[in-house]
């Protein structure tokens, strides 16, 4: 399993396409946004328009990496035969579903480096732990969307994957956050969506705030389901070939 997770990292962060979508596009979107709410404003809540958008934007880049690259990589494999080799060694189904959730959340990496980076030559102050425990907590909570993103791999035909997964992405960042500040009358209703959630995590580095301890329940809850549904779909693809 270590093999597979070493091989699938490589293989990502080679790809021109994971590094301009993933990496580079977030952080060109932080300064458009700064730009357009005006970089010394606050957004609902007191929150700087600069770190609001940072936290945002690094999560925006994050799910990216996860929920598009293992979806279609995965969709790519099984068209490819690669999947049916695989089942044919000795590396158990669990395995390769927890290698795959894994590798893939550590591609976010490189997601949230860049646009701290960027938040930070904007002008994002924050303290030594709270730029620590931030990046942690982001890419911790990038688990929840690499198990999602298995799951739509192996869920969706080949052919359909692209746009299922394309679909699903914009409309939990529409409703999560990712673009704007959720409103009192969407906030009962954004609970019920990760990416919401995984935006939450972001609120202890506010004055005054904790760590929001039912966001990372209800992202627990979320990752515990979609690794439960990537498990099943690994096996029920099994039995069908």
């Amino acid at each position: 399993m270590t093999t597979l997770i070493r091989l699938e990292i490589l293989r990502t962060l080679r790809n021109k396409r994971y590094v301009l979508f993933t990496v580079l596009y977030p952080a060109l979107m932080y300064v458009f946004f700064i730009s357009a709410y005006g970089s010394h404003n606050e957004v609902g809540g007191g929150i700087p328009v600069k770190t609001y958008f940072m936290v945002s934007m690094a999560t925006f880049g994050a799910v990216g990496a996860v929920l598009t690259g293992s979806a279609q990589r995965i969709s790519l494999e099984r068209r490819s035969g690669w999947v049916r080799q695989l089942r044919l060694t000795a590396l158990p189904g669990r395995a390769y579903t927890v290698g795959k959730i894994a590798s893939c959340a550590v591609t976010t990496l490189p997601a949230i480096a860049v646009v701290f980076t960027v938040g930070a030559v904007e002008g994002v102050r924050l303290g030594a732990a709270q730029w620590i425990g931030l990046a942690a907590a982001l890419w911790l909570g990038s688990f929840v969307f690499a198990a999602l993103g298995v799951a739509l791999g192996y869920a969706a035909a080949p052919d359909a994957v692209q746009p299922i997964v394309m679909i699903t992405y914009m409309a939990m960042a529409l409703l999560g956050g990712t673009w704007f500040p959720v409103g009192d009358s969407l906030e009962r209703f954004a609970r019920f969506n990760p990416v919401y959630l995984y935006n939450r995590l972001a609120t202890f580095v506010q004055p005054g705030h904790a760590l929001d301890l039912s966001a990372v329940g209800g992202l627990a809850a979320f990752l515990v389901l979609f690794t439960a549904a990537a498990a099943y779909l690994y096996r029920r693809d099994t039995q069908a070939a």
